[in-house]
């Protein structure tokens, strides 16, 4: 059985954080390229004129304590906290999240014909099995590939789980043989009781 392939899933906002990355990255080659040109002395009157380098130096550079109120420094931090959590959130989404690509299970296959199974009909087929035991109230499935199949169950009682998760192993072992699937590992994992009957664990 061949293994699954690792895929990453990528955020739309993170198309976002690129396009900030690719103005910032416009913006020092730019600005690079003046220093450049004043390099092949290029007048930095002219300089001035395209890239307005001059004129944002002498405003800042002109700014008093008399400038900066406190209505400045209310503005400025806020719009400075805004900008920080803003990229720290585009920051977190421009990471990769790999997950396991899920493929089709191939049942036969000749020169002619191939015949596989979606992975879903087979956590589907599972899910019903787990839920025909009394004491399931949820079960979730997910087909792994040569891993088996992984479900998990909520149950409405804390008597007898032993007892339950064996069943339900069961349960879905006979099920897969019914449906023609090949057999396979199955591990049930208890996720939780079902909140209408909590009162049983005291």
């Amino acid at each position: 059985m061949l293994r699954q392939r690792l895929r990453t899933r990528v955020s739309p906002l993170a198309y976002l954080g690129q396009v900030l990355v690719v103005l910032l990255a416009g913006a020092l080659l730019w600005y690079g390229l003046m220093l450049v040109l004043l390099g092949f002395k290029v007048t930095p009157s002219r300089i001035d004129r395209v890239s307005a380098y001059r004129t944002i130096y002498d405003f800042f550079a002109g700014l008093g304590p008399e400038d900066i109120t406190d209505r400045v420094r209310l503005i400025a931090g806020l719009v400075g906290m805004a900008t920080f959590l803003l990229c720290t959130y585009l920051a977190w989404k421009e990471i990769p999240r790999p997950y396991l690509a899920r493929s089709s299970l191939d049942l036969y296959e000749d020169d002619l014909t191939t015949v596989s199974v979606d992975p879903r009909a087979i956590e589907r087929a599972a899910e019903v099995a787990a839920r025909e035991n009394p004491a399931v109230s949820s079960a979730a499935a997910r087909y792994a590939g040569e891993d088996g199949l992984t479900v998990d169950v909520a149950v409405k009682q804390a008597r007898g789980l032993p007892a339950t998760v064996h069943d339900v192993r069961d349960r879905i072992a006979a099920a897969l043989t019914q449906h023609d699937l090949p057999t396979m590992p199955v591990n049930v994992t208890l996720t939780g009781f079902d909140r209408k009957h909590r009162r049983e664990l005291n």
